[in-house]
């Protein structure tokens, strides 16, 4: 399973990226990755209209918004 972080490194992008891999961490699933997408061309190619977003496996889950660990469990769990 892969987690994508989008977006260009600000402060809640940072947020984001922080917040998955602590919550991979807690998931205790080794099969789990995390990247973080940072080129502005990489992330509109992708659909992504706001920054941060989160992709679970190639689907878009969330965008414009910092996730609640407890959503980031579930994608991962799913």
């Amino acid at each position: 399973m892969m987690v994508e972080v989008f977006g260009p490194g600000c402060m809640r992008c940072e947020q984001a990226a922080k917040l998955v891999q602590e919550t991979i961490i807690k998931s205790g699933r080794d099969d789990v990755g995390m990247t973080k997408i940072t080129d502005p061309n990489a992330i509109s190619a992708r659909g992504v209209m706001m920054t941060p977003a989160i992709a679970v496996d190639g689907q878009l889950k969330c965008q414009g918004r910092i996730p609640s660990e407890k959503e980031l469990l579930g994608w991962i769990e799913d």
